[in-house]
């Protein structure tokens, strides 16, 4: 039995040669001096990784599904790696709280390296993980319009605990665990915040005195000595033996010294007291004078009621209604492989095709350069001296012969370059996402008012316009070139950049299916007439009454501006913001409001003059108050596009057109007719005229931006544009008392105070037209006010006064 025992033992010791090992192998000094530098070295690796993250995430995001193509770099400093972990750590993890980790580890390479205890290392981490979470809820808590410095989970953890506890228990919450991390931690507790506060006593002044003189004697001490130390080393090494040989002379020095500084330290003492106490009896007797003739002062006021508002409210900010409103995520669009493949065979083709053409023609050419886009190349050509520009503009179809391309457009010259330029057809062309648009830096960074994303340029820069700078914006083009492509391209950009608070659409779609999408969104951004059902309009005859309620509300505010004193919107909404206008007084903070008509073309063939006349009115006016128009039209003829509408839209789109006659109504210059379609579209300025890829945004992405903003919490109803009562605006049936028009009962008063039936004194009075007016007049007859018609005379007023027309008018309801 003996012996069993002694095997089992054996065998136990025999188990942990592992174990035994794995410990050796990490307390060998040699591998904690390499682990705690790798650790060392790879916290400052992460650091560097995730500062860089903040300036760089919008451009790797599209990086991060192609990791393994050696053909994309980042823009991370410290490359794919770099992107890859900061997005895991930041954008999919702490936010902004992430940085502790780096932290963390650096503090655990240098305990390695300075063999520390390995508890303090446990106890380090589980606080600093500890503050990862609560830092990330907390931004989470506090940041509302991307997960980025809170990061998922952060953003996430607050969603979730929000739907339990709400906003208000999430706040307790969070100060609660602060709480108790600093009582925990810190040792925090009411006892030693009180011993800190407590102020010393006050020494006695006598104390104080000597503390001062002593203090006093010390310096005087200090210097005698630092002056017989300069005095020595300055003396010979004669005259040092002397004064060894002296040394009673040198006592009895010091003593009279001492002896003389003695006294005047005394009397310096009392004549202090004695001032004290003279200078004590003098303040009393000044106090009594000063108490019998003392004024009280008014007080003054330092600022005024505006400033301390904002200093105790904070400016006024709009968006706070739906402060919880998210913008929609760029996942919602779609992306392309956009890497624009440079076919060098093609190009080298192109060339020579272009120089052979031109030298049939006896042109010769200094120099040429390509530039490659989505779907343009741009070669841009330097004559030889002495070649005139004309005799290479005549050669458009003969180069777009020989090269066998769809359009060729020539710019001669190129307006700020010395050069002329051939646009060609790319063979293979490249699709310009909407994501990438949206993505992009120049776009998300942009101080634009009403920034507006239409595409990329021939050098593949993203194309970013302010539609308040424009400040109206026409567009044309053929059936199926991307005119409601581009349209919805312009909404989207205001989508993802504008809050519901700072932007309103008005949407007129008389085709009736282009932007139904965008009625989920009518309680967020949309704006209607009150009486109206549908917020997108569709009828021509509400369309004319939309347009006239919008100048309307141009009046308004232009009467708002005026008695703010400011000039435009901006001002406006700045002054309101910093609480210097009073809502008392009918002030309120102005939206930027967006009129979108899809089919420009068939407004005026419906209704003519009705449109034109408001539309040419607010293009000339409503500038300044932020009232913008787009309009679109596939057929862009001068009886559509009138010499008053092109006078107010300097800002032009001209998709591909089919005729050069077309092309020079829209753009007043040819070129549009040259377009090869599918969004290839020309932007006019002004002078300048930019060639532009329109960005592709389909359908389905629509539907998904317009679903998340729909299920998202929204303002009661549609903002609402004034009233407008058209001259129309009366009745079919004249007897029947509910189809009565409204001023019915304002025009029966005007008709018995005058005691003169006629419809121009309705006209006069009330400010209507004759058509209206009419109608009032067959009313009144109707309701036994009038007689009947006379011929050139007046009609005669059957009510003799005001009191009789209230009987006559409470007998008719009952």
């Amino acid at each position: 039995m003996a012996k069993k025992t002694v095997s089992k033992k054996t065998k136990k010791v025999t188990k942990t040669p592992m174990n035994q090992q794995l410990s050796d192998f990490f307390k060998n000094r040699q591998t904690q001096t390499i682990l705690g530098a790798f650790l060392v070295l790879f916290a400052v690796f992460l650091c560097i990784a995730f500062i860089s993250f903040f300036f760089t995430w919008q451009e790797d995001q599209s990086i991060l599904t192609e990791f393994g193509n050696k053909q994309i770099k980042a823009k991370n400093l410290l490359g794919k790696i770099g992107s890859k972990l900061s997005h895991t750590f930041i954008y999919n993890g702490f936010g902004l709280a992430a940085f502790i980790l780096p932290f963390l580890i650096f503090l655990t390479g240098i305990s390695f390296l300075l063999q520390t205890r390995l508890k303090s290392m446990v106890a380090r981490w589980n606080w600093g993980l500890f503050n990862m979470l609560w830092i990330s809820v907390a931004l989470g808590f506090v940041e509302k319009k991307f997960a980025l410095l809170s990061g998922t989970i952060g953003f996430e953890l607050n969603e979730y605990l929000r739907t339990f506890i709400g906003r208000t228990g999430l706040a307790i919450v969070l100060t609660f665990f602060l709480i108790s991390y600093l009582v925990v931690r810190f040792k925090v507790t009411l006892e030693s915040i009180r011993e800190k506060l407590r102020t010393p006593e006050k020494a006695p002044k006598d104390s104080a005195i000597d503390n001062t003189i002593v203090t006093e004697e010390n310096i005087q001490n200090k210097a005698t000595d630092s002056e017989k130390e300069v005095t020595k080393d300055s003396k010979s090494a004669f005259e040092l033996s002397v004064e060894d040989l002296q040394p009673t002379i040198n006592n009895h020095s010091v003593i009279d010294k001492e002896e003389e500084k003695e006294p005047t330290l005394v009397v310096e003492k009392e004549l202090i007291v004695e001032n004290k106490q003279e200078t004590s009896v003098k303040k009393s007797d000044s106090e009594v004078e000063i108490a019998i003739a003392k004024v009280a002062e008014e007080k003054s006021v330092t600022q005024n009621l505006s400033e301390k508002l904002v200093q105790d409210f904070g400016e006024f900010d709009p968006t706070l209604e739906l402060g919880e409103y998210r913008f929609p995520t760029f996942n919602l669009l779609k992306e392309y492989n956009e890497s624009i493949s440079v076919d060098p065979s093609e190009l080298e083709a192109n060339k020579n095709q272009i120089v052979e053409t031109l030298k049939n023609y006896k042109i010769g050419i200094a120099q040429i350069k390509a530039t490659v886009g989505p779907t343009i190349t741009l070669y841009e050509i330097v004559p030889e001296a002495g070649v005139r520009i004309s005799k290479i503009k005549n050669l458009e179809d003969d180069i777009a012969l020989s090269l066998s391309a769809l359009g060729i457009r020539i710019i001669a010259p190129i307006p700020g370059k010395g050069t002329i330029g051939i646009e060609v057809p790319n063979k293979k062309s490249t699709i310009v996402s909407m994501h990438s648009v949206i993505a992009s830096k120049k776009f998300q960074e942009s101080s634009m008012e009403l920034p507006l994303a239409m595409g990329k340029t021939i050098s593949n820069e993203t194309f970013v316009v302010d539609l308040a700078k424009m400040p109206h914006l026409l567009m044309a083009g053929a059936t199926g070139q991307g005119k409601s492509v581009g349209l919805n391209a312009i909404l989207t950009s205001l989508l993802y950049r504008k809050h519901p608070a700072e932007v309103k659409f008005v949407l007129v779609d008389p085709k009736k299916v282009e932007l139904t999408l965008f009625n989920k969104i009518e309680r967020h951004y949309l704006a209607k007439l009150p009486d109206s059902e549908d917020a997108i309009i569709t009828d021509t005859s509400k369309v004319v009454n939309t347009l006239n309620s919008l100048c309307i509300e141009m009046d308004n505010r232009y009467d708002l501006l005026k008695s703010a004193m400011v000039r435009n919107i901006k001002e406006y909404n700045a002054k309101f913001r910093a609480r210097k206008l009073n809502p008392e007084n009918g002030h309120q903070f102005l939206p930027y409001i967006v009129l979108v008509i899809d089919e420009f073309a068939d407004l005026i063939m419906t209704a003519g003059k009705e449109v034109e006349t408001p539309i040419a009115r607010l293009a000339q006016l409503a500038r300044a108050i932020g009232i913008h128009l787009i309009v679109a039209t596939q057929r862009p003829s001068v009886n559509v596009i009138t010499g008053i509408i092109k006078a107010n839209f300097p800002a032009r789109i001209a998709f591909r057109v089919t005729s050069k006659i077309d092309s020079r109504t829209i753009l007043d210059a040819p070129g549009a007719d040259q377009l090869i379609g599918r969004g290839d579209m020309l932007y006019s300025g002004g002078n300048d005229i930019t060639r532009i890829q329109c960005a592709f945004v389909d359908t389905p992405e629509v539907e998904k931006i317009t679903d998340f903003i729909g299920s998202q919490r929204a303002y009661p109803e549609a903002h609402l544009l004034p009233e407008y009562v058209g001259e129309e605006g009366g009745t079919n049936v004249d007897i029947d008392i509910a189809d009565r028009d409204k001023l019915f009962k304002e025009a029966a008063e005007v008709i018995v105070t005058a005691q003169q039936g006629s419809a121009s004194l309705l006209q006069r009075k009330l400010k209507l037209g004759y058509n209206r007016a009419g109608r009032l007049i067959d009313q009144l007859e109707a309701a036994g006010i009038v007689g009947p018609f006379e011929g050139s005379k007046a009609r005669q007023v059957l009510v003799p006064d005001l009191i009789a027309l209230e009987q006559l008018l409470e007998n008719e309801k009952k």
